[in-house]
């Protein structure tokens, strides 16, 4: 074989285990935190399994179960970690005694232990790599890490930080996890609502990070709404009693189904009620709904999620902008503001009433906002009072308002369609003196 050909079947090999990687890394972590009750050593083994697997695949084939050859691997090394340590403590006796009893069994019952228990394991991880204990920095990155199976590279491109900004926050946040002694377990009921926010948190966070993007030049990062959608599935499936996970599924499901419509040929933003409808995936859409359905049918009173989600399906429902429901979205946002009370909620409201009763009651809701100092640097508020001066022909205040919007986004896309909209306002100004 010629080098060009050995070059790219190696390549060819490195993509493969990439994708298997992805698929297994979670399960691997989670099957060996839970032998090893440490997820930060857990997550250094199964990453000597990969780089092992980068090293032997190439030449030897994809084993026929690759999860369970990775499986196999870490254990072996956390055999020969916990011998060269001679760990004196009866519990890590037992611990290694356990892990080499396991490896002895056999390739067989290896693949067996990987699947055995696989979900309590894979809702334990999901919980600890999301524990109130970490900052919400460091379980974007380790939720990502673990159980997305993204490098520190990729979290970092993602989210515009330098790569060793996040490596930090990994290392920072595993050291922070042993320090404290958390345990590898799924949350007593006790607070175990407080642990799922937590871990809901995350998951929109990252979500809408792809969605809207802070900063940078591009206004959707796609990979990271694909992600965070992979890890609210996962969820939805390890805790399928849980109404705001299915809450949370029917949200992002709905919000994504219109990713395509959002940007434009040249990647610039395109509004809601300026999207093509025809360029949403309606499979989407149904899988919201369905999500959405199964909420509602779990019982309870609605909550963050599933009442976001309900707004969502309002507009996901609608064929043309016209045909909005808005005095419903009104009632939700109503019922939002009851939940959780917030100024963003308000503004989110004020938008509503000014779609269903004009742009003067709108306006009135959004003023009372002004002087919020939780909104002080917020660009959507002076973006929405913008709008809603422009629609009442007050150009001249249109114009400051989106100025002002333009100075305060981070994202470059964004910030140009705000100028572009001041320009605007400009130029009607001129037209009507």
């Amino acid at each position: 074989m010629t080098t060009d050909a050995t070059t790219a079947a190696t390549t060819r090999a490195h993509r493969s285990i990439e994708a298997i990687w992805r698929i297994e890394a979670p399960k691997l972590i989670a099957g060996l935190a839970r032998l090893l009750r440490d997820v930060g050593q857990a997550e250094e083994l199964a990453q000597d399994a990969l780089v092992t697997a980068l090293e032997r695949w190439p030449e030897a084939g994809v084993p026929d179960n690759p999860g369970a050859w990775l499986m196999a691997t870490a254990k072996n090394r956390a055999i020969d970690q916990l011998r060269q340590r001679q760990l004196a403590t009866r519990k890590h006796e037992e611990l290694g005694r356990d892990i080499e009893g396991r490896q002895e069994t056999g390739a067989e019952q290896i693949e067996a232990a990987v699947d055995d228990d696989i979900g309590d394991d894979l809702l334990r991880l999901v919980f600890t790599a999301c524990h109130p204990v970490l900052s919400t920095e460091a379980r974007v990155a380790l939720t990502l890490r673990m159980l997305g199976g993204l490098t520190t590279e990729e979290i970092a491109r993602a989210f515009l930080v330098p790569e060793p900004t996040v490596a930090q926050r990994i290392v920072r946040a595993k050291r922070t996890l042993s320090e404290a002694n958390v345990p590898f377990e799924i949350p007593r009921k006790a607070e175990l609502a407080s642990r799922l926010a937590s871990v809901l948190e995350v998951i929109y966070l990252i979500f809408n990070e792809g969605y809207s993007a802070t900063a940078g030049g591009d206004w959707m990062r796609p990979a990271l709404c694909e992600e965070a959608l992979r890890l609210g599935r996962i969820l939805a499936e390890l805790a399928p009693q849980e109404p705001e996970v299915h809450g949370l599924v029917a949200l992002m499901e709905i919000q994504a189904s219109r990713s395509r419509a959002r940007v434009g040929p040249s990647g610039e933003p395109i509004l809601l009620l300026e999207q093509n409808r025809a360029q949403w995936d309606h499979l989407l859409i149904l899988r919201g709904l369905a999500a959405l359905d199964r909420a509602q049918r779990l019982g309870g009173a609605p909550g963050w999620y599933a009442i976001q989600a309900a707004i969502a399906a309002c507009h996901g429902r609608a064929h043309a902008a016209e045909e909005t429901d808005w005095p419903r979205i009104v009632t939700l946002y109503e019922a939002l503001a009851r939940l959780a009370p917030s100024p963003i909620v308000e503004l989110n409201r004020a938008v509503a009433v000014a779609m269903a009763s004009g742009p003067a009651a709108g306006l009135a809701i959004v003023d009372t906002l002004i002087d919020e100092r939780a909104l002080a640097a917020y660009h959507l508020l002076p973006s929405v009072r913008g709008d809603l001066l422009f629609k009442l022909d007050r150009f001249s205040e249109a114009q400051v308002e989106f100025t002002r919007a333009a100075s305060l986004t981070r994202n470059a896309r964004e910030r140009e369609l705000m100028l572009n909209r001041a320009r605007t306002c400009k130029a009607q100004h001129r037209a009507k003196q």
